[in-house]
């Protein structure tokens, strides 16, 4: 067969997988990669809560047949170099290493029923991290992070927890205290306080915060002083902002390490800690791994809205778009959120309580109601205000960040430019229904965001993402999924005209181009493997630029890179290799996850780009 008709019949084929993954609501839910990380922390909390209500005689179930399956996944899951990567097809990593050894050390008598394998554990970790004993730990632990303490701390509180920093207050001198009384100001101070962690993790402050000061309490006597004062205040906070589900952000290891902090500071009968049990027993799978968090429905239906969008007549019935548009219009948030006292309009990345409104799934939602159709007053109303919402949210630099306006500069609160990319698309594909004030505010938006991808164009012409990565590259970064969202932006008609966007959208395309490999695929290095996601990213926005009039410059430098993309991914459709998901996705503190059906989605999008362009050409 030649190219095209291979091209038409892979992306009948990829349509038809990517149609029968819906619900039977009509959207799609997809499947979270098992993670190692979450199943070690899940298992950790589940033993604290079992040890400490044992001791307190109170009547919390033990879910030891729980604990007990999450070893066995654990042990049939560490790599060949003895370590644990945060998925089963991840590298191994000091983080969730150190705290899968922690998860044995937690549960009585496991060190001995898998000695063989968490000597292979300590053995990892004396290689990368120079000993075991808790200064070498603590310190390349914290080395790994830095000046954020999001993840180093609580790593080192569940180390501490499971007795292996060490006996008792000795275990704590290694965590490094967090000031949790701060949680008791006003959330708008948070901003101004300059806490030391990111933004969404207000209850790993406030837990883990109390568990140091618990076992080890400041020699500062006014610090002690205020710290016990804060104790109560700072509990009711964080029962006001625990979701129904009891899971804070649907996110299995943020819940765990509340609840091991609280159960192991005395608060094992504690209404959050029995929420954040009830919420981990529900959230454990059959095999008895966890995964990071229960689901991305609404990311991935919006998603799935955009890639079916090339040819959407063909794709969903009236009734059908129908069906996910209402869906989506019920997942806008009309309240403030208790979380975040993010202002409504805004959406989160699922349809579950634990879900907080953010840039990236507000943007996704808003480009997937017009793609849908059928703009009546309802979707106007509603995107009115997912429009004024993600304005309010632009930093001062131009960029949009995730969850909060202005928090500050840590890892995933800043600015990033795959938000600010999505962001542009969503205020483009709405201004022409916008008026007045708000297509005023909305125009100088895009401007300043405009002004802000110029201003973090790298040398090479490439941007790197904030929520995506890939292990095989320096600094674990994306470059290809950073540079071809961002193509993907300044190639919509109102966007491209703007000043600076000339010099910045051929630099970004030949930058993506001269990161394609040899035989037509990307990933996220020269050396590293390729990926079904990345090469369809890639290669759909490579593509849109054939689309460009006036472009020819560009389009003869990429036509050939969009041609070998569009060949490899279709040979990996009739190979059946384009199910096989990668882990490049992040989660916080760089936390790698794998959506199976990412694959499947960008596939359709890239495919039925370069068909549509190709259509338009005869």
């Amino acid at each position: 067969m030649d190219l095209p008709s291979r091209l038409q019949t892979a992306l009948a084929q990829a349509r038809r997988e990517l149609l029968a993954e819906r619900s039977p609501d009509g959207h799609w839910m997809g499947e979270l990669s098992s993670s190692a990380l979450s199943t070690a922390t899940a298992v950790c909390a589940l033993a604290i809560v079992a040890r400490e209500s044992a001791a307190q005689h109170s009547p919390i179930t033990h879910h030891q047949s729980l604990i007990q399956r999450g070893l066995e996944w654990l042990a049939a899951h560490v790599n060949t170099d003895g370590g644990w990567g945060d998925t089963i097809l991840s590298l191994s990593n000091i983080s969730t290493t150190a705290l899968c050894w922690a998860a044995f050390g937690a549960v009585p008598g496991a060190d001995e029923r898998y000695r063989t394998m968490v000597a292979g554990a300590e053995n990892w970790l004396r290689q990368r991290a120079g000993g075991i004993d808790p200064e070498q730990l603590a310190r390349a632990i914290i080395r790994r992070y830095g000046q954020d303490r999001t993840f180093s701390v609580p790593i080192l509180t569940m180390c501490a927890l499971a007795g292996r920093l060490g006996p008792g207050a000795e275990a704590w001198r290694w965590v490094l205290p967090l000031p949790f009384e701060l949680a008791a100001c006003p959330h708008q101070w948070f901003a101004a306080l300059r806490l030391p962690v990111v933004s969404y993790a207000l209850p790993a402050l406030i837990a883990i915060g109390q568990a140091r000061h618990v076992h080890l309490p400041s020699r500062n006597p006014l610090a002690r002083l205020c710290r016990n004062l804060a104790r109560e205040k700072t509990l009711e906070v964080l029962t006001g902002i625990q979701p129904s589900s009891g899971g804070f952000l649907e996110a299995t290891p943020l819940t765990s390490f509340v609840v091991m902090s609280l159960a192991g500071s005395g608060r094992a009968d504690h209404a959050v800690t029995r929420k954040g049990v009830e919420f981990l027993t529900a959230a454990a799978r059959a095999d008895g791994s966890w995964p990071i968090d229960t689901n991305l429905a609404t990311w991935l239906t919006t998603l799935a809205v955009h890639a079916l969008a090339h040819e959407p007549n063909e794709s969903l019935l009236p009734q059908e778009r129908t069906a996910i548009r209402d869906w989506l219009l019920a997942q806008q948030y009309q309240k403030e959120h208790p979380y975040t006292h993010a202002a409504p309009g805004g959406w989160a990345w699922t349809d579950l309580p634990g879900g907080v409104p953010d840039a990236d799934d507000t943007a996704g939602a808003l480009l997937a109601l017009s793609h849908l159709g059928d703009l009546d007053e309802r979707v106007r109303a509603a995107a009115k205000a997912g429009i004024t919402w993600l304005l309010d949210l632009q930093n001062s630099d131009g960029g949009i960040p995730t969850f909060c306006r202005g928090w500050g500069k840590l890892p995933f609160d800043r600015s990033g430019p795959d938000l600010t990319a999505h962001a542009l698309r969503a205020w483009a594909a709405w201004m022409s229904n916008l008026a007045g004030d708000l297509q005023k505010r909305a125009q100088a938006g895009i401007e300043n965001a405009v002004r802000y991808l110029a201003r973090v164009q790298r040398r090479d012409g490439s941007w790197v993402p904030l929520w995506f990565g890939n292990q095989h590259a320096a600094d674990e970064e994306n470059p290809a999924y950073g540079t071809a969202k961002v193509i993907l932006a300044l190639q919509e008609p109102s966007i491209r005209e703007l000043p600076g966007v000339d010099m910045m959208l051929p630099r970004g395309a030949q930058a993506l181009a001269r990161m394609q490999k040899p035989d037509g695929s990307w990933g996220g290095s020269p050396t590293g493997p390729s990926s079904v996601e990345e090469t369809a990213l890639a290669v759909e926005a490579l593509a849109g630029l054939l689309e460009m009039p006036g472009t020819s410059m560009i389009t003869k430098s990429v036509q050939n890179e969009v041609r070998k993309g569009i060949q490899w991914l279709i040979e990996q459709v009739e190979a059946g290799a384009w199910r096989h998901p990668s882990p490049i996705g992040f989660y916080f503190a760089k936390l790698g996850y794998y959506e199976r059906l990412y694959p499947i989605i960008f596939t359709v999008g890239a495919l039925g780009r370069v068909a549509a362009e190709r259509n338009r050409r005869l």
